[in-house]
């Protein structure tokens, strides 16, 4: 009789072709940066000086794309002054960013007529935000479904977001968008077309359907190897972001607000946050915890950083306190001029927080789940009365007239962004948070070189990768073993290896001691 991990790892076999995408750019390792993690350890302004030079490559791609993006522009503009309304949609780092234009454009629009014709949503709805729901993403109807439950409709317009280009559930919102508006549906992504055409069917169906516009923005591999968070959510948050922006704006004025910016990148010094690395790295190793402090106008981004360290870095996830979790998340949001948690969410995305209340998802998506994750002015005492010998360090990061305001203990830096419009303030602060998260995962060894081995294995994409990754690492020791051996060891360690260890290591040993046993 087969036991569970057997039937699991059969029924992903079964559809494991559609996920093999090893050979698309953005799961390729970059050259540049092989070294990593060991300067992240050993000399961290070259690390810190690596990651914002693939940054500056990354967003000097716009000035590649002005056709597309005033193209683009143009549609958002017919869309909105013909009173229709304009979704974004994503799912994981994607559906981050959807959420994060429709709360800036909310930030900006503020009791105007045009605040509430953005709309967003992501795989899993607001929920996702801060917990990935496990192979949500996996199915197109899922996309489908909260495209109609959002009430898209005839005249509107829908811009879907996926890193790969691959990603099931956006093809299936962007599917359905095509056949229920006038308006062609945008496809956003970052893999070569002849590429995604080869691994991916569903693509192939996207870039050949003459009904969806769609704009490639492909800026390489990612700084960790796979991870899309980085580089790619990046270049889609600036092309989306800018065409929304500046609906209103000249094809000029958007060329010089764009070369503003890639000016402003070029010359900014960074430097200052390898003292937050170091800071925020011993923290940690004392077994202390942290809470980013923050507030309304840069919420967004702090939470969209430090909640996408879990699944990346196989880190304990922030906790619910409506769910039995004896591990606390090493660092959690903190907006302590909100004194309850449905405040908390309402402040930090600018309106009501949306979950789905799909009876056949049991309430992992729901309002009640959602107001679990309570980042208020309670999250102080809850987190200390939870551990009772816990220190809490906290980091503040905070709107300020000149720019970004960082305090962590007694390091504090005054961080000056000169911009007319929250898009850039917030794709700076972004850039920067990845550094820092990244180089800070690097010194407490949750990657290997730029292998994201602490990877976890939550979607049918992130099992293949973890099997390609257990792969090559074996491959290194002289170790051979098919696809279908290692897939189904890998089911196997998932049921036994504690969220917080390193799922391919964790296999590799396991394959290692039975290979000394034979």
């Amino acid at each position: 009789m087969k036991n569970d991990s057997d039937i699991k790892a059969e029924k992903f076999l079964s559809v494991a072709s559609q996920y093999k995408l090893g050979k698309l750019i953005t799961e390729s390792s970059h050259q540049y940066t092989r070294d990593l993690s060991s300067l992240a350890l050993n000399n961290l302004p070259k690390a810190v000086a690596k990651l914002k030079e693939l940054d500056n490559s990354t967003i000097k791609v716009l000035s590649e794309k002005l056709t597309q993006i005033y193209y683009l522009k143009d549609i958002i503009q017919d869309t909105l002054n013909s009173g229709n309304n304009v979704y974004f949609c994503g799912c994981g780092a994607t559906g981050r960013l959807s959420l994060t234009i429709e709360t800036l454009w909310r930030q900006l629009h503020q009791g105007e007529a045009v605040e509430n014709r953005i709309f967003s949503f992501m795989a899993g709805g607001d929920v996702a935000l801060i917990r990935s729901i496990e192979n949500f993403e996996d199915f197109p109807q899922y996309g489908a479904r909260q495209l109609l439950e959002a009430g898209f409709k005839y005249d509107d317009l829908l811009i879907g977001t996926t890193e790969g280009g691959e990603t099931p559930f956006v093809i299936g919102a962007v599917e359905q968008a095509a056949q229920i508006s006038k308006r062609k549906p945008f496809f956003l992504y970052c893999n070569p077309d002849d590429l995604l055409c080869e691994v991916a069917e569903r693509s192939k169906r996207v870039i050949e359907n003459t009904d969806i516009e769609k704009i490639n923005l492909t800026v390489g591999p990612m700084a960790i190897t796979g991870s899309t968070r980085m580089q790619s959510s990046t270049i889609l948050l600036a092309v989306a972001g800018i065409a929304l922006f500046y609906y209103n704006s000249g094809n000029e004025a958007i060329e010089n607000e764009i070369n503003a910016f890639i000016k402003f990148w070029d010359s900014a010094d960074i430097n200052f946050i390898g003292k937050f690395i170091v800071r925020e790295t011993e923290c940690y190793e004392k077994g202390d915890f942290l809470l980013y402090e923050t507030d309304n106008e840069l919420g967004i981004t702090v939470i969209t950083d430090t909640t996408e360290r879990s699944p990346t870095f196989s880190l304990y996830p922030f906790e619910n306190v409506h769910e039995k979790e004896m591990n606390l998340s090493l660092c959690y949001l903190f907006m302590p001029d909100s004194n309850s948690s449905e405040e908390a969410w309402e402040k930090l995305l600018w309106r009501t927080p949306r979950t789905l209340e799909w009876p056949e998802i049991q309430g992992i998506a729901s309002r009640d789940r959602l107001l679990g994750f309570d980042f208020s002015s309670k999250v102080l005492s809850r987190r200390a009365h939870q551990l009772n010998s816990i220190i809490q360090h906290r980091f503040k990061i905070l709107e300020n007239q000149s720019g970004i305001n960082f305090v962590l203990d007694d390091e504090s830096q005054l961080f000056v962004t000169p911009f007319s419009t929250p898009l850039f303030k917030h794709l700076v602060l972004k850039m920067i948070l990845n550094t820092h998260s990244t180089l800070i995962m690097g010194r407490l060894g949750r990657y290997e070189g730029n292998v994201m081995t602490y990877l976890r294995a939550s979607n049918n994409k992130l099992i293949d990768r973890a099997i390609r990754y257990i792969d090559m690492l074996l491959k290194s020791k002289n170790i051979i073993l098919s696809y279908n051996e290692i897939c189904h060891i890998l089911f196997e360690m998932l049921e036994k290896t504690p969220s917080n260890q390193s799922i391919v290591m964790a296999t590799v040993a396991e394959i290692e001691k039975r290979k000394i046993i034979l």
